[in-house]
């Protein structure tokens, strides 16, 4: 691993990028329907860990837990079980059809039962799990380097969360989209931000952010507005060669806030940050 914020153009990768992510719809797709619901779809989402991803503790039957762990480094994935029991398939180029019938195969060998919708969720024209048999790359280098913007990341979004006094999300990523975020709520709106590798509306990785509902005049804001995707655009490659990313992240998450806080806030005002513990 490099000390940088390393490079991530998603031409490089991009068929690694699909693979993987329709991956991670199956993994996800088991939570969602074992684990039971929780507030701001959290009992959906996946959670950046020391190694990759994970589903994070899934209730199942005999008074157990499992989770299922994309490891990103040593190129795994572990299905772990509370009762010592486990299963680990190599992640290598193959098929999503086949992906997921040995991850299903799997589950049910540690004696879990669970039938996940075959249809990928938010991916337009995309195919059932059970037919695909496109989607087949794994270039683990370019996995890896996209976990590492992940940590990276997600520890800039950790700070930027911590020093809200109000209302938030953990910080999660979702695998119907593919991205990393976290959101602050204000009332009945939601100030969001986060990153994605990049896709066909936008074919390079990018932080975003956004207010819901958009308050009007939100768009001259700041300069990083994208009429085209209706939220603020940073592009990552302007953040991995600023002096310092993290500072450059900070300012766009904090100036994006404002910008949707002021707007939406009884008072006009963006919500007071807490000076940090020392």
């Amino acid at each position: 691993m490099t000390p940088e914020w390393p490079e991530l153009p998603l031409d490089a990768w991009r068929d690694t990028r699909d693979t993987l992510h329709l991956w991670t719809q199956v993994a996800g797709k088991i939570r969602l329907k074992l684990a039971p619901p929780e507030p701001d779809w959290a009992h959906v989402t996946l959670y950046v860990t020391a190694t990759g991803l994970t589903t994070s503790p899934i209730p199942c039957s005999g008074n157990r837990v499992f989770q299922i762990d994309f490891d990103l480094v040593d190129h795994a994935l572990h299905i772990v079980v509370s009762d010592g029991s486990r299963r680990v398939l190599p992640l290598v180029p193959k098929t999503v059809k086949a992906f997921h019938a040995e991850v299903m195969d799997a589950v049910r060998s540690l004696g879990i039962e669970c039938e996940i919708w075959p249809k990928p969720q938010e991916i337009p024209g995309a195919i059932v799990f059970t037919e695909d048999e496109v989607h087949r790359s794994y270039d683990a280098a370019w996995a890896n380097r996209f976990f590492e913007v992940l940590y990276r990341t997600d520890a800039v979004m950790k700070e930027y969360r911590g020093r809200f006094v109000g209302r938030t999300t953990p910080v999660h990523f979702f695998w119907g989209t593919f991205d990393l975020a976290v959101t602050r709520y204000l009332g009945d709106s939601m100030v969001a931000c986060g990153f994605w590798p990049g896709d066909d509306r936008f074919a390079a990785p990018a932080f975003f952010a956004y207010t819901y509902p958009k308050p009007d005049g939100i768009e001259t804001a700041t300069p990083w507005w994208n009429d085209d995707l209706g939220e603020f655009i940073l592009p990552y490659e302007d953040v991995r060669t600023a002096p310092s990313p993290r500072d450059a992240l900070l300012d766009f998450f904090e100036r994006t806030y404002e910008a949707g806080a002021e707007r939406v806030s009884p008072t006009g005002q963006a919500t007071p940050v807490p000076p940090s513990p020392q």
